[in-house]
Formats: C-alpha cells, sequence, structure tokens
C-alpha cells in the first residue's frame, strides 16, 4: 500500500541501505520490503510511534533484517522462493511431527543427526528440537531460561551440530523447529547482568522498579503461573536493590517490549536461528508479551502487535520460515494467534492445539466424548493459511483449561470434574490404572495440573507391573486411539519422542535437587535405545505401539483429505461415545472420509442414517482406510469395537 509517510521513510532507509550494503542480487529483499514496509511502519508506529527516537529505531530495525538477509545461504533463499511459489506447502497431510530433546533422544545434536533414519522409519518428517540455547546449570526451567540467545549448550553441542542437523534433514525433506524463548531471560544473561551493572539502557530491557507501589498494582490483576515454586510475579534482586518482573520463575526476567530496542534484538535473534537453517521458528510464552496494569498481562493487544511485526519483517528476510505460537490459553483465545485477517495467518501459522489434546484426555477418562464434542463445537475456525499442531503429550503439563460452559453443557459441574480428572490420572480414583503426578498445585483455588508420560497415563505401566495381558491390550488401543484422532483431525500431528514405543514414567529425576519439585521431568526421559529395539520382536509393547504409529503415519500420508483445508465437519450424533467428523478432499469433493472413535470399554454403533447426504456411506460399501478391511454392519448401523477406530471411505 503507497502511504506518503512512510513512503518517503523507506525511500530514505533505502538510500542509506544501498551506500551501506554493495551487492547486486539484493532485488527479492528490496521487493519484499517494499511490500511489507507500510505494515511494518505502521505496526512500529502503534507501538512505538510516541518515542522521540523513532526513525532511528525503523532505522535499526530494517538494518538488522537487511543484515540477516545477507547472511542467508543460497540454499535457504531457493527454499524460501520455492515456499512463495507454493504458499500452502505446510498444510499438506504428508508432514508428520516429533519434538524431542536432543540430550534425551541421542545425548546430543550430533546423535539426533545419527538417529534421523530411526525417525524416518517411522515416518516423522518434521522435528522440533526443544530448547538447545546456553542456560545455566539447575535453574534452567527445562532449557526455557537461556542466558545467550546465539550460542548452543555445550551439554549438546555446537553451533556447527545445527548446521550439520539442518543440512541433513534437509536432505531428507525433513523440516527442523527451534526454540526461541521470547519473554524472557535468565537472570544470568548478559543483559540481566548489566542491569545489575546499574546501565540504565539494560535496565530498560526489564521490567524494574525501586519499590513494591507498582509491582503491587500489577500483582492485584495478574494470576501466579506457578504458585507452588514461583508465587507471585516479582522477586527482589539484592544486588540492584530493586524488584524484577518474573512472571515464572525468579530466575527468568521479563523481557520489556514497551522498548523497541527489546523487539529489534528479538526479531535479530529469530532470524539468526533462521539462518541456522531453521524451518519452523517456535516461539515461547507469546501470551506473556505485553504487560499492563489492571489485566491479567495475557492475550494483550499488543501482544498481538508484536507478533505481528516479527512475522512481517521475517517475511522480508526468510519468508520460507514458518511461526509456532506457544500459547497455551483459553480456547476462545488460542485461534487469535493465527491472526485475525480473512485467510492468511499474520501472526502465527501454527499453533498448538492444547484444547483438542485435554479433551482427548477427558473422553479417555470418562469414556465417552460428550465433553469432547461439546469442546470442539466452542473453538473458533482457524485461518484458511494456519494449521493447528495436535499432540497428545509434550514436554509440558496437561492443563484442564476447559471452559466452564463447556463442561455444564456436558452434563458436568465444572469444580467437581476437574477435580476428578486430577483424581483419575493420578490413580487417586478407583479403578484407575493411570499413574500420572499432580503439577502446579494451587492451595488457594484446589486447581492442579497433570504430569506423566502417556503409557504411564492411560495404564500400560501398571499393567505391565501386575503382568496384565488384557490391561496390557487396552492400554495400547488408547494410545493407538489417540494418535488416530491427531493424525486425522486437521493440522500437523506432533508425536512426543518415546511415546511411539511406550516410555514409561521416569522417577530419576526425584534423585536431582534441581528438578526434584517439578513433576513434570517424569515425562523427559533419557530414551533406553535398548527398550527401542524391542520393536523388532513381534507381539512386545514396543513393536505393537511403534508399527501402529508407523502404519498410521503412512495411511494419512496417503489421503488427501486430511490436508488441513478446514475441511473438516463435526458430526453431532446421539451416541455419546463415540466422537465422529467428515474430511473431505477439496480438490475431488466426492472424496470423504468418515473418521469415528469409540472412547468406551464397550462395542458402540453408529447409525449412518445420522449422516444424512453427507457422503455416500451405504451398507456393503464402506471400507477402513487404515485396516484395508469392511467394518461389522448391522442394517444401516456401523459397530465400532472398544477403543477402536475407523478412517472410512465409500
Amino acid at each position: 500500500m503507497y502511504e506518503q509517510v512512510s513512503h518517503s521513510l523507506l525511500n530514505e532507509i533505502l538510500d542509506e541501505l544501498k551506500s551501506r550494503f554493495q551487492r547486486d542480487d539484493l532485488r527479492h529483499f528490496y521487493t519484499r520490503l517494499g511490500a511489507n514496509f507500510y505494515a511494518i511502519h505502521s505496526l512500529f508506529s502503534v507501538l512505538y510511534g510516541d518515542r522521540a527516537d523513532f526513525k532511528k529505531q525503523m532505522r535499526n530495525l530494517v538494518a538488522v533484517m537487511a543484515n540477516q538477509y545477507l547472511q542467508r545461504s543460497e540454499e535457504l533463499e531457493e527454499t524460501d522462493k520455492q515456499r512463495e511459489k507454493d504458499h500452502n506447502w505446510f498444510l499438506s497431510q504428508e508432514w508428520v511431527g516429533m519434538a524431542l530433546y536432543a540430550d534425551a533422544f541421542a545425548d546430543d545434536l550430533k546423535g539426533v543427526t545419527e538417529k534421523l533414519p530411526y525417525l524416518q522409519e517411522l515416518g516423522v518428517n518434521m522435528v522440533h528440537v526443544m530448547p538447545i540455547l546456553r542456560c545455566p546449570h539447575g535453574a534452567s526451567d527445562g532449557g526455557y531460561a537461556v542466558s545467550d540467545f546465539r550460542k548452543v549448550d555445550t551439554r549438546v553441542g555446537t553451533l556447527d551440530d545445527v548446521r550439520t542437523l539442518s543440512s541433513h534433514m534437509h536432505k531428507r525433506d525433513m523440516l527442523l523447529a527451534l526454540d526461541v524463548v521470547v519473554n524472557h531471560t535468565s537472570d544470568e544473561h548478559e543483559w540481566a547482568h548489566r542491569a545489575r551493572q546499574g546501565d540504565k539502557e539494560y535496565q530498560d530491557y526489564f521490567y524494574i522498579f525501586d519499590n513494591r507501589e507498582v509491582p503491587d498494582m500489577f500483582e492485584q490483576t495478574m494470576p501466579e503461573i506457578f504458585p507452588e515454586t514461583a508465587p507471585g510475579n516479582f522477586t527482589w534482586d539484592e544486588v540492584m536493590n530493586k524488584w524484577v518482573m518474573t512472571v515464572f520463575n525468579n530466575y527468568q526476567w521479563d523481557l520489556n517490549y514497551s522498548n523497541p530496542a527489546v523487539f529489534i534484538e528479538m526479531i535479530d535473534i529469530i532470524l539468526f536461528w533462521a539462518n541456522q537453517g531453521a524451518d519452523i521458528v517456535r516461539l515461547d510464552a507469546v501470551a506473556f508479551l505485553w504487560k499492563k496494569i489492571g489485566t491479567n498481562s495475557q492475550n494483550l493487544r499488543e501482544a498481538h502487535l508484536i507478533l505481528q511485526l516479527l512475522k512481517d519483517c521475517c517475511q522480508v528476510t526468510a519468508p520460507g520460515v514458518l511461526f509456532i505460537a506457544e500459547a497455551i490459553v483459553a480456547p476462545v483465545e488460542i485461534t487469535k494467534y493465527f491472526g485475525e485477517d480473512a485467510v492468511i495467518a499474520k501472526e502465527c501459522e501454527l499453533a498448538y492445539n492444547a484444547t483438542f489434546m485435554a479433551l482427548l484426555w477427558d473422553a479417555v477418562a470418562t469414556r465417552n466424548a460428550l465433553l469432547l464434542k461439546q469442546g470442539i463445537k466452542s473453538l473458533p475456525n482457524k485461518l484458511d493459511r494456519a494449521s493447528w499442531l495436535n499432540y497428545v503429550r509434550c514436554h509440558d503439563d496437561i492443563g484442564l483449561g476447559f471452559d466452564d460452559y463447556d463442561i455444564e453443557q456436558a452434563g458436568y459441574d465444572p469444580k467437581a470434574h476437574r477435580r476428578f480428572l486430577v483424581d483419575y490420572y493420578t490413580g487417586i480414583y478407583d479403578d484407575s490404572p493411570a499413574r500420572g503426578l499432580p503439577f502446579g498445585v494451587n492451595e488457594k483455588t484446589g486447581d492442579a495440573r497433570i504430569s506423566g508420560a502417556l503409557a504411564s497415563l492411560v495404564g500400560l505401566e501398571a499393567a505391565l507391573e501386575h503382568g496384565d495381558g488384557e490391561a496390557t491390550d487396552i492400554a495400547i488401543q488408547q494410545i493407538l486411539l489417540q494418535h488416530s484422532m491427531i493424525m486425522s483431525y486437521g493440522g500437523i500431528p506432533l508425536l512426543y519422542y518415546g511415546d511411539e514405543i511406550g516410555t514409561l514414567n521416569d522417577c530419576t529425576y526425584l534423585e536431582d535437587e534441581s528438578k526434584a519439585s517439578d513433576s513434570r521431568w517424569a515425562h523427559r526421559p533419557k530414551i533406553d535405545w535398548q527398550k527401542a529395539e524391542q520393536r523388532f520382536n513381534h507381539g512386545t509393547p514396543e513393536q505393537r505401539i511403534f508399527d501402529g504409529i508407523k502404519h498410521m503415519i503412512s495411511v494419512r500420508q496417503a489421503i488427501p483429505a486430511f490436508a488441513d483445508f478446514n475441511n473438516r465437519e463435526l458430526l453431532d450424533i446421539e451416541n455419546p461415545h463415540l466422537f465422529a467428523f467428515l474430511r473431505t478432499n477439496l480438490e475431488i469433493p466426492s472424496e470423504v472420509v468418515l473418521v469415528v472413535a469409540n472412547f468406551d470399554s464397550e462395542p458402540q454403533y453408529l447409525d449412518l442414517k445420522e449422516l444424512g447426504n453427507r457422503g455416500a456411506f451405504e451398507y456393503g460399501q464402506i471400507r477402513d482406510l487404515h485396516s484395508g478391511e469392511v467394518p461389522s454392519m448391522f442394517k444401516d448401523q456401523l459397530v465400532v469395537p472398544p477403543f477402536h477406530f475407523y478412517w472410512l471411505c465409500d
């Protein structure tokens, strides 16, 4: 868009760039900068336009973008161009991801490179290597307390190891996702050290106060994230004799994005990792980027403007790179992190579908799909050119942030139902086979979240301990059932390392003083590669789970209807134990897949007449794409075995 004020400034900046950077092949950069500059200028003006140094900061921002463009390799530039031409590339059903810790999965980054054939054997072609940036020993929050944004933690490798991993992955047509923690730093970061030394420039990088007056005003409306281990949102720093905002942990200092220098530093860091070969950058804790007195300082408008500005800047320098929004927030808020454009994701192309994850765990515990169906109905539609990351487990806890209205509509009391779920998954509830652990218990409210490995939460740990073959079968069926949902729902399924071989809780974390108070370490295990070898032994849990997921991935990747083009229709069926939806191939609308899941321990049936005219699912004409079999039918009633799923076509 042409606008005189921004256009005049752009001309000034371009003259400076041309005199500074003596390269003849900047055409693509200039074209993208011109196309995006009005939006960048407008957003920067809203956030920082009242500052006397506004133009200087704008020049600094564009200089960072240009400098990182000059550092971008020819191979990565070519990838950018290809993805610009095929702008829906990431919506394909062919992508299947896995999240893993480099040290826990394979000792280090070199080990991850060596294990790429294992991931390809499974069918995984997108790998999220969780935090690898330098962080302190002990007070690291699992790698999310960063002490240097441009250096790799020596415990997992070097920057060269990242480049080698990226190169090997790209040769195998695999995507690499890396973390950038955008909300906070470690208190051992250089910026924090310089703030402690009294450097006012770097004190302005954080929220730092002389007394409790302002912090107390914030505390009136800001919730506690970790009430057990980090009560309150401010920490007294004895070196500065000042209060510092520390929303997550007392050693994690929140960055002050009302300072444009912070924004420019962080976009420089994001582009730096894009240039190391990251196809996807996971932006951690994006809901907290802007703080305002009188609010809960989450999901604020300015946080979204910051993300839009980050995306516009990245589109100029590295347009082939995707953003993941790590925003574990209320269902009505989460889709906003795609952006509120009509079609295109103007903030982050990808977001974690935490609501779907939590609803699946509810269905497993209740053995019905009442809340699952109600919760999905209430989840706003995503943008056309954005996609979910659907997962069963991750490195974090299972939160129970369902909307109270949805819980009530499903027939439950909200407080009592959440208490039931915590009791069920921590094994307190009678007849529960789960071996989960409570996390984030708030003694004031009684709220809690759940830790634990997938296999332990569904009862495999207890079944193996007791030598119970039937219980083992049920646990494996539930592991596969949940994975069938994330494979078929719409989006990129994201597996969690170890789940593919039924890894159980690892309680050795209790022996480490720095981890013992955080039950999430129970599901951050070191992979036992001897156990993984059991995938070749027929009949073992490892073989049944690994081959089950492997086959599921293979089938998913061959079903065009599973591409993510808002081509899912939730079915409102009478049977409360069944969850069902339709997926349609938009290129060939007659190709429709009926997905049905039974969360109950008894066989259930779906009356195909309930589908109306949606598809031609008639007696004798349907086939399960997953198994290749014709399912059992009685007249127009489809029989779904216990803990079973179908991907049906006519």
